[in-house]
């Protein structure tokens, strides 16, 4: 049914807020969307309910999926502004359908976490180039590196000796760069300093990297994890509700196993994995460019996420020119927007957007994670 859902989402992306000037499906206005069979229900969640809108969109709705899906589908849609009490006679519309709020008043819309079970397999840098690749698809995008000990977001965008400034609230504003809004660790320490901190000390950094900032509204804030399941990934779950979990991994087997064990780590705090992306999968000579080369193993990664029911996002190969560009603080879907690994990156961001909707669609939010030591 994979084929039927994304035409079903594709159908809806033709309907546009007239106030937002995008549609439902980016405004995660869509929710309890199940497709069976010949039959498609959903809600649609609207701010305000009197507007002509939220008037005309059901009927909107059953006329597009009529119309590019199948005239016998069966479309039951229902609107609502769902109303939740702040208190005895204080009732606000729900922002489930669009901004999580996750500091004063920024609206964070999706929160992705690119994790690895283990270091060295590029997570940083597909983080970094799916970042890219999102923002040029027009995109408010954040880029957050979580890794305290070992920052990469500052060299790989080519801010090294920038430092982030404070807003009249005494909140951080993020750099930019790229049309990326940018912060980590890195732009507070000297390069060459090391951080040597214990874990309470960490956890209170990235909790003020993620509600002590002055981020405004942003549709994916993606977060660079450190490698591993430690107190950087907890702090995490239990600061901000995720979106969901892409798991970077090279296709050997030793990368495979710490693969395994991250996407465990999601499932034990609830948190959805909406992608399994492969790295450094094959290396094609510059002369040749249809012969592959698999130096660590054939579609590892491919085959982990099948076995785990994880969508696979892509396949990024191994070129001179990722390295290159990383170094020169320009991600290579920038600097080399024509090469295979630019192409690649700018698949995976167009799979991981559908996957995104698809999981907003269907499933509940997920709620920040409460975890007790005893």
């Amino acid at each position: 049914m994979a084929s039927r859902r994304e035409a079903v989402l594709q159908a809806l992306r033709g309907i546009k807020h007239p106030e937002e000037d995008k549609d439902i499906i980016r405004l995660d206005m869509v929710k309890d969307l199940t497709v069976e069979d010949n039959r498609v229900s959903f809600t649609v969640v609207v701010k305000n309910p009197d507007s002509a809108f939220a008037n005309q969109v059901q009927e909107a709705c059953r006329r597009v999926l009529h119309e590019e899906v199948g005239r016998a589908l069966e479309v039951d849609v229902e609107v609502d502004s769902e109303m939740i009490p702040l208190g005895d006679d204080v009732m606000v519309g729900d922002q489930s359908g669009e901004k999580q709020q996750t500091s004063g008043e920024d609206g964070i819309q999706n929160t992705i976490a690119v994790a690895s079970g283990k270091g060295g397999v590029g997570k940083s840098t597909v983080a970094v180039n799916l970042a890219m690749a999102l923002s040029e698809k027009g995109y408010s995008v954040a880029l957050v590196d979580t890794d305290v000990y070992g920052p990469s977001i500052p060299k790989m965008m080519g801010l090294e000796e920038e430092k982030p400034k404070l807003s009249p609230e005494q909140k951080i504003i993020p750099l930019e760069k790229h049309g990326i809004k940018l912060l980590s660790m890195g732009f507070m320490i000297d390069p060459d300093q090391a951080v040597v901190w214990r874990g309470p000390m960490v956890s209170k950094a990235v909790k003020q990297f993620l509600g002590g900032v002055h981020w405004g509204d942003v549709e994916y804030m993606i977060l660079d994890l450190p490698p591993g399941t430690g107190d950087v990934q907890l702090t995490v779950v239990q600061t901000i509700p995720l979106t969901g979990a892409v798991v970077v991994s090279t296709p050997q087997d030793m990368a495979l196993a710490d693969a395994r064990k991250g996407k465990a780590m999601f499932d034990d705090v609830n948190v959805p994995v909406v992608g399994m992306v492969e790295n450094m999968a094959y290396f094609s000579p510059p002369n040749r460019p249809d012969e592959k080369h698999y130096i660590f193993g054939k579609e590892g990664a491919k085959r982990l996420a099948q076995e785990l029911d994880v969508p696979f996002l892509g396949e990024v190969p191994i070129e001179k020119k990722v390295r290159e560009s990383g170094d020169e603080g320009t991600p290579i879907v920038q600097s080399a927007p024509d090469s295979l690994s630019a192409r690649a990156f700018d698949a995976i961001a167009d799979e991981l957007v559908e996957q995104v909707a698809l999981r907003n669609a269907e499933g509940d939010p997920t709620q920040k994670v409460e975890i007790l030591y005893e």
